[in-house]
């Protein structure tokens, strides 16, 4: 069994998925790190060097190898993952994988993604609050429908990595 966790950036879907990984004895992949290691290079080097479609292809590549992985995983995708061609599809229909949707309201990722601003090459040129609370409501609207189709929803706010993981190994029985 594979576990994908799917939210938007700053929703914890790294530090849930280290943290589950280790108290269920999983392997832990960052999709990211992953995507950055083949490459060598980082993701904002490789949207501005080989542009958004090579990236696409390369996410669905490494996609495609992360859900037919033969030992069970822990793995944190991409933001926008879920929300380019057919990639939901694809996860939904898979047997060997779960998906987990880690749900945050808009302030809070506001709160979370404000003091993350310069790590953040997406994110980075906001120049205020309001500008990155109206950037993350877009997002939002727009990736709400892929990520509202995983298998499970998780309601994070307000809760403690403990809790939040308490609640995806109950939904895995």
């Amino acid at each position: 069994m594979k576990i994908f966790l799917l939210g938007y950036m700053g929703s914890g879907k790294s530090h849930i998925g280290k943290r589950l990984a280790e108290r269920i004895y999983q392997k832990f992949i960052d999709f990211d790190e992953e995507i950055e290691k083949r490459e060598n290079s980082t993701i904002s080097e490789i949207f501005k060097n080989k542009g958004e479609i090579f990236f696409r292809k390369l996410e669905r590549q490494v996609l495609e190898e992360m859900i037919q992985l033969d030992e069970a995983a822990i793995v944190s995708l991409g933001g926008g993952t879920p929300c380019y061609g057919n990639n939901m599809e694809l996860i939904k229909t898979n047997a060997d994988v779960a998906s987990f949707y880690l749900k945050l309201d808009i302030q809070t990722l506001t709160e979370r993604l404000e003091a993350e601003k310069a790590h953040r090459p997406v994110i980075s040129h906001l120049d205020n609050e309001e500008q990155l609370e109206e950037f993350i409501r877009k997002h939002l609207f727009e990736r709400g429908f892929y990520y509202n189709q995983s298998d499970y929803v998780i309601d994070c706010n307000d809760k403690s990595a403990d809790e939040i993981i308490s609640k995806i190994q109950e939904k895995l029985g």
